[in-house]
């Protein structure tokens, strides 16, 4: 008996494109042909300049690229789809376990890099929510004497960043584990930097979150409680014990927070050093030093 052979239903590239566009423009994405064509060079595994190369015309596979365009008309995050997302150096693996990284807070990074220039320090880093791994790891990425430990109250989270700890070489440097904020450390522990980007969303304002966010990023690492403030309380009242005298602490903030912060931090014999715009304009990164 002869065995039909499966065929993979196939279109033209020009008609996939037209199709995932107009689902996509349906949906309410932005740039709904760029995003159709991002998602084609993602299922078929090619790099831009390949799907340039090819022929309008030419026949390709309908799936997964139709899976990925109905799972992005439904509002999932454009990195959970691929499995990765850029952040600045690194390329990074991400899951629904953490959020997706966010260009604005590279300014975490710049700002580091500005008020500890010295690249050959044999820095101590504590991050704090740690998420991807991403401020720990792109920190180690320009200190290359430096390590650090990263701290997520979800495992899974923490499994993450070790697995992106490994994708970039940096297992032998970083150490993630999974903790509410410092309670696993050991009390003697001191760090050089702390970095954090904790949860700073007013409970209140989660509604009006974009639904890529709102309805798909964990609320956990969101929801900053009825002012936003939470984790900046528990974290400027740990940091006089968890940073050696003259440390440094890299906090990202929310829009409109930069005065509670400075409030938190004077309470905490915290001195502010800098806050540093992202490029947006919007004041997104307090520099923090112990005073002594």
């Amino acid at each position: 008996m002869i065995t039909a052979e499966k065929t993979v239903p196939c279109q033209p590239i020009a008609q996939l494109l037209r199709e995932g566009t107009q689902l996509l423009a349906q949906a309410g994405i932005e740039g709904p042909r760029r995003e159709a064509r991002l998602l084609l060079i993602h299922a078929l595994s090619l790099t831009p300049e390949q799907l340039l190369a090819r022929s309008p015309t030419e026949n390709v596979p309908r799936e997964p690229f139709f899976s990925y365009v109905k799972r992005r008309a439904a509002h999932e995050p454009f990195a959970y789809i691929t499995g990765s997302k850029g952040f600045w150096s690194l390329d990074l693996a991400v899951s629904p376990a953490s959020l997706v990284p966010r260009g604005d807070t590279e300014t975490l990074i710049t700002s580091l890099l500005e008020y500890r220039p010295d690249q050959a320090s044999t820095l101590n880093i504590l991050d704090l929510g740690t998420g991807t791994g991403c401020l720990l790891l792109a920190a180690l990425a320009e200190y290359s004497k430096a390590h650090g430990v990263g701290v997520d109250i979800n495992p899974q989270a923490a499994i993450l960043a070790h697995a992106n700890a490994q994708r970039c070489g940096m297992q032998e440097r970083a150490f993630f584990m999974a903790a509410e904020w410092d309670a696993a450390l050991a009390p003697s522990m001191r760090f050089d930097v702390v970095l954090s980007n904790p949860p700073y969303i007013p409970t209140s304002d989660l509604a009006d979150l974009m639904p890529e966010v709102r309805e798909h990023e964990p609320v956990r690492a969101l929801d900053g409680g009825g002012d936003g403030l939470n984790a900046y309380r528990y974290i400027c009242s740990r940091l006089p014990f968890l940073l050696v005298d003259g440390g440094l602490a890299v906090l990202e903030i929310g829009i409109g927070q930069e005065a509670a912060l400075r409030t938190l931090a004077d309470t905490n014999a915290l001195h502010v050093v800098d806050v540093k715009a992202d490029l947006a304009g919007i004041a997104r990164a307090v520099v923090l030093e112990k005073q002594v």
